[in-house]
């Protein structure tokens, strides 16, 4: 959970969503969890909006970076326990939010769980983190032990889930769980200004540096450097076709008069 502000009143919703807001400004998505008085619990309504809205993001070659953030005091508090804590059992629980891909979409279901698959993430300076299901007769079965250990560390991550403690903003910049913390009413501000940053970069050299980090993770040393290898060459082979296409001058000489 991480703390985004202090008022608990909803959104204005978006059109064809209930417990998200869903916005394109340019080339920059902004998805913000919208339940603040269930401090955005992840119910099955939100998965499938989530679901649809990821899909349009996947899909809109236009969109370079997008922020996902929550309504209100917190960003999520992972499944709400009112609907999956009434599933017959916690593996029940996990394929009720599995049913739809989210998976596929941001990698996450939970709420500490979409911060540790974000690209970066930026915390206010009163915000906090925990693995709590432990302490719910559970373990962090929506990905949470895979991602926190491939992030954080074996270490930290056995930490985390076993303990179930919380940590604090500082905390969480120390090992790596965030990028950045800031005060919490400069929040929004510094996350936007980040990724309209993000949305200036070379689509080709983002894409290439993400596959080399995520992909990589999930190879041995050796592969993931053989491939770091042939992204490099790919991305140098595009700069240098870009390079050798020649600009055409306009038709009609210099001064781009066409002939009749």
């Amino acid at each position: 959970m991480t703390q985004a502000s202090h008022n608990s009143r909803p959104l204005p919703p978006s059109p064809g969503f209930s417990t998200i807001r869903f916005e394109k400004r340019g080339t920059l998505a902004w998805i913000t969890l919208n339940r603040p008085r269930q401090l955005n619990a992840y119910n099955v309504a939100m998965r499938d909006d989530l679901f649809g809205a990821l899909s349009a993001v996947h899909d809109d070659p236009e969109v370079r970076a997008m922020v996902l953030s929550g309504a209100g005091p917190a960003f999520s508090t992972g499944g709400d326990v009112s609907e999956f804590g009434t599933a017959p059992s916690p593996t029940v629980a996990r394929w009720v939010r599995f049913r739809r891909d989210v998976w596929g979409r941001l990698r996450a279901l939970g709420g500490l769980e979409m911060v540790l698959l974000c690209d970066i993430a930026i915390a206010a300076s009163d915000a906090k983190f925990c693995l709590p299901e432990t302490g719910l007769g559970m373990i962090p079965g929506v990905a949470g032990t895979q991602t926190a250990a491939r992030r954080l560390g074996p270490g930290r991550a056995l930490d985390l889930c076993i303990t179930g403690r919380w940590i604090d903003a500082k905390e969480a910049l120390a090992i790596g769980l965030v990028a950045e913390v800031v005060p919490g009413a400069t929040l929004m501000r510094a996350a936007g200004a980040l990724a309209r940053g993000l949305c200036r970069l070379p689509r080709e050299r983002v894409a290439m540096a993400k596959l080399a980090v995520w992909d990589g993770l999930e190879l041995p040393l050796g592969e993931a450097l053989a491939m770091e290898r042939r992204l490099a060459r790919r991305l140098d082979n595009l700069s240098r076709a870009a390079i050798s296409v020649p600009k055409r001058a306009p038709r009609g000489g210099p001064g781009g008069n066409e002939a009749p």
